[in-house]
């Protein structure tokens, strides 16, 4: 495991990581090194967390021996270029950025540079995320179990080849916003019935995470699951049918793929 982990960007993203990393017990908070050019907004995630702040991107460099680059993907080829010059020869560059291959990330950096793309996710900041993890040639297996172990201690990780990013991105990168797109949906239906707007909430956010865990932890297929609520005759199989008849299944799928697509063009 990497003795310090720098962080360059503190949006929600990096938040998040930051967050669910320190939460973890995984590494000592003062070892999070953050970095913002807007070092008040570091310093307000470092007060929070009980990270440390530095104050220029050279020097995350230079004391980090794991880097993450949680800067949006049109600012990261510059951060790349700031950085350059003070990266070590064992220090892994972790690059969450969309639609930035492993390829171009090594343009922006010394030769023979390790670098790891992970497409994590937002739930990360509850311990709850998913991240996909896709090394270059240059990354040992150490350092890709040292930041599997990272984004893992607060959610899951799998490695996955490169070219499964953009899906990656569409069924977990962009998926939370589906979701709570889902439970505000089911809260809408409650109120229509007469529940209370705060309680409506509560029962769809916790049969969401409820049903998510029962796919997990069972091992069973979605659809088998899906099957055994569905008594004969029940109201279950009924609300079934209504999605199906507005194309529930198709719009989740669309929205995957419409995710992948601008992933690809990023």
């Amino acid at each position: 495991m990497f003795k310090t982990i720098g962080i360059c960007g503190t949006g929600n993203m990096g938040r998040a990581i930051v967050k669910g990393l320190a939460a973890s017990g995984l590494i000592e908070p003062g070892n999070i090194l953050l970095y913002n050019i807007h070092s008040a907004k570091a310093q307000a995630l470092a007060d929070e967390t009980g990270a440390s702040v530095v104050y220029s991107a050279a020097e995350l460099a230079e004391r980090s021996q794991g880097l993450i680059m949680a800067v949006k993907p049109h600012i990261l080829p510059s951060s790349l270029e700031e950085v350059r010059g003070c990266v070590k020869e064992d220090t892994v560059i972790i690059s969450i950025a969309a639609g930035l291959t492993l390829d171009r990330l090594a343009g922006c950096l010394p030769e023979k540079a390790k670098i790891i793309r992970v497409m994590p996710n937002t739930p990360s900041m509850v311990g709850e995320g998913m991240a996909s993890v896709s090394p270059n040639a240059y990354a040992t297996e150490e350092d890709v179990q040292a930041v599997l172990d990272i984004f893992r201690s607060f959610g899951k990780a799998e490695i996955m080849e490169e070219r499964l990013i953009d899906a990656v991105c569409g069924v977990s990168g962009s998926a939370p916003a589906y979701v709570y797109m889902f439970i505000e949906a089911l809260a809408d239906g409650a109120v229509l019935e007469g529940m209370p707007r705060h309680t409506a909430y509560t029962f769809a956010a916790q049969t969401v995470l409820g049903a998510a865990k029962m796919v997990l932890e069972s091992g069973m297929h979605p659809g088998k699951l899906k099957d055994d609520v569905c008594s004969p005759g029940g109201t279950t199989i009924e609300a079934v049918l209504a999605l199906e008849q507005r194309g529930f299944r198709a719009a989740v799928a669309e929205a995957v793929i419409a995710s992948a697509e601008k992933n690809k063009t990023m």
